[in-house]
């Protein structure tokens, strides 16, 4: 590896400004608080951050409804103040990426105001334009992801718009070759200004079928669901194999800026994980990409036994992320809160093949916050209370301070609340203690960045009955065996069938004798037969539920 593929196994740190550290008393998060918060990122061990976006917006989606791709909205700060922030990652060793939202705007940017003036504006067809059908209802049936209809009638124009997500967020067409240029100029900007890469949002919406083709009903569902996008197969709405050659055109601007990566966000839709090893695998394609589909499927013993067949694969190369500011916090979504629980994440997600996201909070164990409705701000959980909660419950403000107000993220009144959960959890008590999970993350990760296996080797699965999983990252020689007990229960392992292994003590996981503890894990340098092959003695090891005293192979 090059040292020009950084990226390569890089633990990448999510900020979301608006919640992270608010410098001037106005309750929402900016630039200057991110600035002021990076010693402590630095210590945590990782390798880069990725901010949320800070660009200038009418704030209908928080940032994610731009309005000047080259602009900072005020309630972040200034274009100094990114500079500023910039200087000190850099001093401290971090890489820094920004979001970049190229399938859709604010409908507050320039560039739409033009395109809705009229069909022959100087923008007229930068946006997906259509006629109504005759008795005036949408072009076809395209649904919205947050719900009704993804066509908004723009009478200026007389006709309708194109929007994938909220009605302030027209969809731009990117079959138009100035759309990406001027998008690519956008991003020149920022990388001219010294970024590291770009965390590309909504890849999968990039384009759309320009025919306007239907799409077809899914399999009919037991209930009506809460949110009917889950009721079409998006066939032509999203996912169009032409999208690869922007990704293309990204990766050739990237290319001039040696040093830089690009990661890619993919959706849950099926053939997710496919979608991310083609959007990966070559010189032309992006550098690296997650899918929320992990995020959205259960913690069991087949999903995550899947999970790492699907890591073991060569091409491409992944980006995993457990939690991010769309989903519900996997403290909560998979567990109970349990620390024992949010270490065995940790150790899992950063001991696959790829690079890792941590999300701001992750490393504390922070749970999904249980708002009441009056403090709801996400349009989308407003919509849906109460079968669905909204964004809101993964975006309260990181507790600093577990006895100061607010947790110390604010002096003023803070967008949203700090759950009274998260102020035994804040950053200030965790220091003091060394056995709590900061520490435990910190330590681990210290550990990881010196085992080159871990890091980039390669992802051999290792056949073992639930509920342990396990698998062997290999690099240059070097074995670690990673075992995981994803129950609640001591369960027996018999460590001794896979022949000459080390236990590895200071990946800060032990075992006792024969067995592996609730939530535990095993981390062991593995030797060789004479052969060359390594020295597991059969399929699986030995497992047994020590509560049941049944013994499964």
């Amino acid at each position: 590896m090059t040292a020009s593929e950084w990226w390569r196994g890089a633990v990448i740190y999510q900020i979301y400004p608006r919640s992270f550290f608010d410098s001037n008393g106005d309750g929402i998060g900016d630039l200057a608080g991110v600035t002021a918060k990076l010693d402590y990122v630095a210590r945590l061990g990782v390798d880069a951050i990725w901010l949320c976006p800070f660009f200038a917006s009418p704030q209908r989606d928080f940032g994610y409804d731009v309005s000047d791709y080259q602009a900072v909205d005020p309630i972040f700060g200034t274009l100094a103040d990114f500079d500023a922030l910039l200087v000190r990652a850099h001093a401290l060793g971090l890489k820094v990426l920004i979001d970049q939202v190229w399938s859709h705007t604010s409908d507050r940017h320039a560039w739409f105001l033009d395109s809705r003036s009229g069909r022959t504006s100087t923008k007229a067809d930068w946006y997906v334009w259509a006629d109504p059908k005759p008795d005036g209802t949408p072009p076809n049936n395209w649904l919205s992801v947050f719900g009704g209809a993804a066509w908004t009638w723009e009478p200026r124009r007389r006709q309708y718009y194109l929007h994938h997500f909220l009605n302030h967020q027209p969809a731009l067409n990117l079959h138009n070759p100035a759309v990406m240029d001027a998008l690519l100029e956008t991003g020149r900007f920022w990388l001219d200004r010294g970024v590291d890469g770009f965390r590309l949002d909504a890849i999968d919406f990039l384009l759309h079928d320009k025919a306007l083709r239907r799409n077809l009903p899914a399999p009919a569902q037991a209930q009506i669901p809460a949110k009917l996008f889950g009721m079409q197969h998006h066939m032509h709405d999203m996912m169009q194999p032409e999208a690869m050659g922007l990704l293309a055109r990204i990766r050739g601007l990237m290319d001039g800026y040696p040093g830089t990566t690009t990661l890619g966000e993919f959706s849950s839709q099926p053939g997710a994980f496919e979608r991310v090893a083609s959007s990966t695998d070559g010189g032309d394609r992006l550098h690296m990409a997650y899918t929320l589909r992990p995020l959205r499927d259960r913690f069991d013993w087949l999903t995550v036994s899947a999970l790492v067949q699907e890591a073991a694969r060569p091409e491409g190369w992944r980006c995993w992320s457990f939690s991010n500011h769309d989903v519900e916090r996997a403290a909560s979504r998979w567990g109970s809160g349990d620390p024992a629980f949010a270490r065995l994440l940790m150790a899992l997600l950063l001991s696959l093949r790829g690079s890792v996201c941590l999300y701001q909070g992750e490393e504390l164990g922070l749970t999904e916050a249980e708002l009441a409705e009056a403090d709801l701000r996400d349009p989308f959980g407003i919509a849906y209370w109460p079968a669905f909660r909204g964004r809101d419950g993964s975006r309260t403000p990181m507790p600093w301070a577990g006895s100061a107000a607010h947790a110390g993220f604010t002096v003023g009144v803070p967008w949203l609340p700090v759950p009274d959960p998260h102020l035994g959890l804040a950053v200030d008590g965790q220091e003091a203690n060394e056995a709590s999970l900061l520490h435990e993350f910190r330590r681990f990760l210290n550990w990881r960045r010196g085992v080159p296996a871990l890091v980039h080797g390669t992802l051999l699965p290792v056949v073992l009955p639930e509920p342990l999983v396990g698998f062997v990252r290999e690099l240059d020689g070097q074995r670690v065996l990673a075992v995981f007990n994803l129950s609640s229960r001591a369960v027996a392992f018999d460590a001794d069938h896979f022949g000459d292994i080390r236990p590895l003590p200071e990946s800060g996981f032990t075992t006792g004798a024969g067995y592996l503890p609730a939530y535990g894990a095993l981390f062991a340098a593995v030797g060789l037969r004479a052969d060359g092959e390594l020295t597991h003695h059969g399929d699986g090891a030995l497992s047994r539920d020590l509560n049941q005293g049944a013994v499964n192979q």
